[in-house]
């Protein structure tokens, strides 16, 4: 199957295709299907793809730059060494998907289902992870620095010396978090200290 660039695509099921190692640029994606879709080495650019559905795609080794995902179900996909540049990823479900190997540099990930994923020593930094779901995830030794986490959720999450020094932590919750070997500038410490019910500097 073939895509031309700067096409527009609404409510089409590409579930039976193979789209590997294919170059899409500015094309939209509406409501598409892309179900157990072959999308290894895939490459976009400055593609829009609103509320697809991603289950159990096949997008490792693929290469994203300027892209958003809006709004898409990923439950089950397979996004081993990707690479996400400058991605908007605003309100994805990531059920089950394996992360490893993934690399994001900057972009939006903000409102992201990444219940029980494991992100693991990936470097995450500047990038925008407001509100986030990261119950449960493993997020030991991940780099958060200058990230924005504002009002994001750790709780049951595995926080072994991660790094969010720099990070807006605004909003967290740490009540019952296990913060061991965590690092936190000065300012950040007085923010974690007052949001387990402490009175600082009072």
């Amino acid at each position: 199957m073939q895509i031309g660039d700067r096409t527009e695509y609404i409510e089409k099921n590409f579930s039976g295709s193979s789209l590997k190692e294919m170059n899409m640029k500015e094309n939209r994606f509406s409501r598409c299907t892309f179900e157990n879709v072959s999308l290894e080495d895939l490459n976009t650019e400055g593609c829009i793809f609103s509320e697809c559905n991603f289950t159990g795609a096949r997008l490792n080794g693929s290469r994203h730059r300027n892209s958003a995902f809006l709004n898409c179900v990923f439950e089950g996909t397979n996004f081993f060494g990707s690479d996400f540049l400058g991605c908007k990823m605003v309100g994805s479900g990531f059920s089950e998907a394996i992360l490893t190997a993934i690399s994001i540099k900057g972009g939006d990930w903000s409102y992201c289902n990444l219940r029980f994923s494991s992100l693991k020593g990936l470097d995450l930094r500047e990038v925008r992870f407001k509100q986030a779901d990261f119950y449960g995830s493993n997020l030991e030794k991940t780099d958060f620095r200058n990230s924005d986490l504002t009002h994001a959720l750790l709780q049951k999450a595995k926080l072994k010396e991660m790094d969010l020094r720099g990070a807006v932590i605004e909003g967290i919750d740490f009540r019952g978090c296990n913060l061991e070997g965590v690092k936190l500038d000065i300012d950040q410490a007085v923010q974690v200290v007052r949001s387990l019910g402490a009175r600082v500097g009072e």
